[in-house]
């Protein structure tokens, strides 16, 4: 079943403890998010206002491959989960390792939680920011249950930790308001450019496709690349 939602229209500048704000769909129970307390000067940020051309791509393979790959995914999606666990590792070794194909992997925001684990994914920076999404993925079912926000927070925080990242690095992450916005506006311009509407979802050379088993992905992959 594929995951559609809403999107996100604003996103708080104010950081309270890690804690970034924004409106949108809670991934956990599907009700709209209410601000922290404490965060009562929150600020909207118009996409277009913003500038996103900070925001690195995050990409493994070869990117002057004939087939090219983005995939858009939340952090809280449990089919991207899926997605993660079995069949990229697959597309991993067959085509990204052995460089016949270029991947970029672009993320979704349903909700605060994917934001939070977004910026500790990424705070790795590129040479990390991979193998910290696949501890994300792989510990989905257990932080995204944790509880109360802070609950969440601290799991995110002991992934970044397990992923060799500094305490003070991660905080410096976790509180910045201007990546958190600049993020969002980034995923909006994707959202809009790319027609995405659910996760995952694929962009093959230029055609967007839905979740599909990789047995159908690796046949799409394979014409593309004998033509």
């Amino acid at each position: 079943m594929k995951r559609t939602f809403p999107i996100i229209a604003a996103v708080a500048a104010v950081a309270v403890g890690g804690w970034f704000v924004f409106s949108g769909t809670d991934a956990t129970n599907s009700t709209q998010l209410n601000p922290i307390a404490g965060a009562a000067n929150a600020q909207s940020a118009d996409a277009a206002d913003v500038d996103t051309s900070t925001i690195q791509e995050m990409s493994l393979g070869n990117p002057d491959a004939a087939v090219q790959i983005v995939e858009y995914a939340s952090f809280t999606c449990p089919h991207c989960a899926a997605f993660d666990q079995g069949p990229y590792k697959q597309l991993k070794a067959d085509y990204i390792d052995t460089n016949k194909i270029g991947f970029t992997y672009r993320e979704v925001y349903f909700d605060r939680y994917g934001l939070w684990a977004s910026m500790v994914a990424r705070c790795g920076g590129e040479e990390k920011f991979h193998g910290i999404a696949d501890l994300i993925y792989k510990g989905q079912s257990e932080w995204v249950r944790a509880g109360e926000p802070a609950a969440i927070v601290e799991e995110l925080r002991k992934i970044g930790r397990l992923a060799g990242i500094e305490n003070d690095t991660l905080e410096a992450c976790l509180q910045d308001g201007e990546k958190a916005q600049t993020l969002v506006a980034w995923w909006e311009e994707n959202q809009k450019a790319d027609d995405i509407s659910s996760t995952p979802s694929f962009i093959i050379n230029g055609k967007k496709y839905s979740n599909m088993p990789y047995a159908e992905m690796k046949e799409i992959i394979d014409a593309a690349l004998a033509d």
